[in-house]
């Protein structure tokens, strides 16, 4: 397979090593044109090939279009070509020579707002899209509360089919002051503004000639360059045991090493360490990274802890400093995005996977819905139906060592699962969200509890 340009110097092993990982979410209103921006960047970022291009042109002149319609880059399902829609969230990898990016190209539509969530739970960036000639909408609000909801660090609004609107400055910094002002409200922490034409290429990866009043970065531009503020090595150090590595060989009689991915901070060797929720304690003797000794290791890498005292420790439990060990409880309350069709209702038994530990519970409480539309709660619904957003409260048959999600999205961050099949059902952020509810008086604190 070649390239559908002219070839360029391929970046080394070197290169790609140094540069860093962006993961990005695009966002919108159906018809917004999502697919055709991402395709856009692929395209003119010389990110595809040219099999992929020449399938793309196929169906496009089936289609009676004269020129390859990009957004079927994205639009992978069946369903979505035929439609003209996204339904699934479809994930692309690609690089350029400053950095390299994951994006998740999310569904427009309501019914597929928990597709959203999960292609943004994971985002360092959100891109929403909004059509010039319809403005700020009621979709375009869902996003961003679910953007603020998820703690996504940056927000890019891109003010789409300014072709359609002769390129107005008047038309665009109007949506861009509406926009942020709701989004600040819900405490977005930054706002980046970009006026585009997805289908033309103006303002994507190339500046556009018909915008000159528009000093600011293009969409790739800001890609490359927005810094990844989050920088989860500066967070409460984590260490979720996956695997206890014990070889019992003649080499390594007495070896004993906690293995895991580090979800956030770092490690030193002769750092005092809790193993949560025992409460056990002990010093790093030793810490392994792809089989070599190194004294410190940080999120996200792959190691092994050795330990100076021999711990009883399993997968599932926490490895975590001493001097800032989160507290363990088994009443979780949290804000959470309901993923499956089965309604979640109080009373619910389910499990709780928390990193790698999974553990049985009970839904207690559902003390209130979200309505995106205004932010409004309704009280006490007493379930939550496919793509609802609202607050529970948990009880779990163990003691759990939570973060809050506002300080930590790897370690405050959850999912409910449904015991008899392993459906996922709800997926969990810890702790108060942008728009919490009153406390509610919880009467049923004593109701024949068996855990």
């Amino acid at each position: 397979m070649t390239s559908t340009t002219e070839p360029t110097e391929p970046l080394s092993v070197e290169q790609l090593s140094a540069t860093t990982l962006l993961r990005f979410a695009t966002a919108g209103s159906v018809d917004d044109g999502k697919s055709t921006l991402v395709g856009r960047l692929l395209h003119d970022s010389k990110s595809i090939l040219t099999d992929q291009l020449e399938a793309v042109e196929r169906v496009s002149a089936s289609r009676g279009q004269d020129a390859p319609d990009l957004a079927l880059l994205t639009d992978g399902l069946r369903a979505e070509r035929e439609q003209g829609i996204t339904i699934d969230v479809a994930y692309r990898y690609f690089a350029t020579a400053r950095r390299r990016f994951i994006l998740a190209d999310t569904p427009g539509h309501v019914q597929y707002t928990r597709n959203m969530v999960t292609g943004a739970s994971t985002a360092d960036l959100a891109v929403v899209l909004v059509d010039a000639r319809n403005g700020v909408i009621e979709q375009t609000r869902r996003h961003a509360a679910v953007a603020a909801l998820l703690r996504v660090p940056h927000v890019v609004l891109a003010v789409n089919k300014m072709d359609l609107v002769e390129y107005k400055e008047s038309v665009f910094a109007a949506i861009a002051e509406e926009f942020t002002a709701y989004a600040s409200e819900l405490g977005v922490p930054e706002i980046t503004a970009i006026p585009i034409s997805a289908l033309a290429g103006d303002n994507v990866v190339d500046a556009s000639a018909n915008m000159d009043w528009y000093g600011g970065p293009t969409v790739l531009e800001h890609l490359e360059t927005v810094p990844v503020s989050h920088d989860l090595a500066h967070c409460h150090a984590r260490l979720p045991v996956q695997y206890v590595i014990r070889p019992q060989t003649p080499e390594h009689p007495d070896y004993r090493g906690y293995a895991g991915q580090i979800a956030a901070g770092s490690f030193r060797v002769g750092e005092s360490v809790t193993v949560l929720p025992s409460g056990r304690t002990s010093k790093v003797a030793g810490i392994d990274l792809l089989g070599k000794p190194v004294d410190i290791a940080w999120t996200p890498q792959s190691v092994t802890l050795l330990l100076e005292d021999d711990v009883d420790i399993s997968r599932g439990d926490l490895l975590v400093p001493s001097k800032d060990a989160p507290p363990t409880t088994q009443d979780v309350e949290a804000t959470v995005c309901h993923v499956a069709d089965e309604p979640l209702t109080v009373g619910h038994r389910v499990l709780l996977k928390h990193g790698t530990r999974t553990v049985k519970a009970i839904v207690k409480d559902i003390p209130s819905r979200l309505t995106l539309d205004d932010l409004s709660l309704h009280p006490h619904p007493g379930r939550l139906v496919a793509n609802d957003i609202g607050r529970v409260k948990i009880r779990t048959a163990e003691p759990l060592p939570l973060d809050a999600y506002a300080d930590s999205r790897r370690t405050g961050a959850f999912i409910l699962i449904d015991p008899a099949d392993g459906t996922t059902l709800t997926a969990g952020m810890v702790g108060e969200s942008f728009a919490a509810p009153q406390p509610v008086k919880d009467e049923s604190d004593d109701d024949g509890w068996d855990f």
